[in-house]
């Protein structure tokens, strides 16, 4: 709930029309979904202007208009209009104004790869003992992680909201909204470098989770990374820093690691009886991520490993299933060289008792160096894989580069795009039930039509 002069003193805006005395139940975007007595903001996105449905919003009851031009209202009962310079940086000072309302643990987590894994584990094991606010899915962008902190309530006891970006600034700007005072950095990867330009510049945007926390400050960081391991040292310049993985000096340290043929057994820290239901070992470090979390929290080791077993993970994260008698590991949700890699080597130590079929999607936003991270990945399925289906005008280079090295070229495919590989994998690969089949591309690939 909010008052009307609140929001004003949040965004800055102009009242145009309305009393600042008034009540208002909630925020949206979405005029076909907005509830009677909501704040409607129109924002601006790439498909369309949420300036053009402000008529449609009035008309299903918003009691609050925040724009960024002047409209003609009606005369009889007009909602209360504030104008702003920027509608989708009012939606961040209204969720930022609601934040500071509430002293609880506010956690967050970034990195190139496993960062929404992570949420969800953190918020699934914290889930034992505290109601969690968590956002849904990938909503961590300049509008998603807004709307879900707008969504915090008296109920919650802690909240755990993935932090993500594409652009230089972005999460030192959604730090600035959502101010949280425990920060958690899975890793450093070459992501979105058409944008970043270079693995620093990526370090030097995630890091910046680090530089904008609150009070206490505490920074959660994976030793085993080069990038921010040095973080961890001695003289470094961070106030409160714990580290995990497989190093021996992690505070949070994963060993005795056992495969067996649903997932993994492991210890924290010397407690046995971690238990992760996932055929890819990378996932052991978004657990490190969760028991640390918990810890702080004050939750004990046998209550971190009884919700470790439990946790569900979610679907496109080298998550295997049966579909017609075929074996296929749905890793669709995105793709980029780091994530890649611990895909082919998860992949790699499967036991197959018939061919490993790897079906690979173009890897996007990479910049100059995307043909050469391709041509490293086909060189790197070839090791794994007795089948190759390359989808897309990127993965070409990737096929370019396996056959190369393969003399016979009759299990390389090259395709268009997926609806031509899912033709190819059941026409001339026709794969049986013996058989592995991962498939992993970046999200606009649309992968998922393989076994849709």
């Amino acid at each position: 709930m909010f008052k009307t002069s609140e929001i004003l003193k949040a965004t800055g805006g102009k009242l145009l029309a309305g009393s600042p005395d008034g009540v208002l139940a909630g925020v949206s975007l979405d005029s076909r979904t907005i509830n009677k007595g909501e704040i409607f903001i129109a924002i601006r996105g790439e498909n369309f202007d949420g300036h053009d449905f402000i008529s449609k919003a009035i008309r299903k009851g918003a009691a609050c208009i925040v724009s960024e031009r002047a409209v003609q209202l009606p005369k009889t009962r007009p909602p209360v209009f504030v104008k702003v310079d920027n509608s989708q940086r009012a939606l961040g000072d209204i969720a930022s104004y609601h934040r500071r309302r509430f002293d609880l643990p506010f956690i967050a987590v970034t990195g190139s790869n496993g960062k929404t894994t992570a949420k969800d584990m953190i918020a699934w094991v914290l889930s034992a003992r505290y109601r969690v606010l968590k956002n849904e899915g990938t909503k961590n962008n300049q509008i998603g992680l807004p709307l879900a902190l707008l969504n915090l309530n008296r109920k919650h006891q802690a909240a755990v909201l993935e932090i993500g970006t594409n652009h230089p600034g972005e999460v030192g700007y959604l730090c600035g909204i959502y101010r949280p005072n425990i920060g958690i950095i899975t890793n450093i990867g070459p992501s979105h470098l058409e944008h970043f330009g270079g693995l620093k510049s990526v370090f030097n945007e995630k890091i910046s989770l680090v530089r904008n926390l609150a009070p206490p400050y505490l920074s959660i960081l994976n030793r085993d990374d080069k990038f921010l391991s040095p973080l961890l040292d001695k003289n470094a310049r961070v106030p409160f820093r714990l580290g995990f993985g497989f190093s021996g000096r992690s505070d949070f340290l994963a060993s005795d690691v056992k495969e067996f043929s649903r997932g993994f057994e492991f210890a924290i820290n010397g407690h046995k009886g971690m238990v992760l239901n996932t055929l890819a070992r990378h996932n052991i470090y978004n657990a490190l991520c969760a028991a640390a979390v918990a810890r702080i929290m004050g939750m004990e080791y046998g209550e971190i490993a009884l919700r470790l077993r439990g946790f569900d993970f979610p679907q496109g994260r080298f998550k295997p299933f049966r579909r017609n008698n075929v074996n296929f590991i749905d890793d669709t949700y995105n793709s980029n060289p780091l994530s890649l890699k611990a895909a082919l080597e998860a992949f790699g130590g499967l036991a197959c008792r018939g061919r490993k079929v790897f079906i690979m999607g173009d890897m996007l936003e990479l910049g100059r160096k995307e043909r050469d991270f391709h041509r490293q990945a086909g060189r790197d399925a070839l090791r794994v894989s007795d089948v190759m289906i390359f989808t897309g005008r990127l993965s070409r280079f990737a096929a370019e580069a396996a056959l190369r090295k393969k003399r016979r070229s009759g299990d390389i495919f090259v395709c268009r795009n997926s609806r031509e590989a899912r033709r190819v994998l059941f026409k001339k690969v026709i794969p049986d039930s013996r058989d592995i089949i991962l498939v992993k591309g970046s999200r606009l690939m649309k992968m998922e039509y393989i076994f849709s």
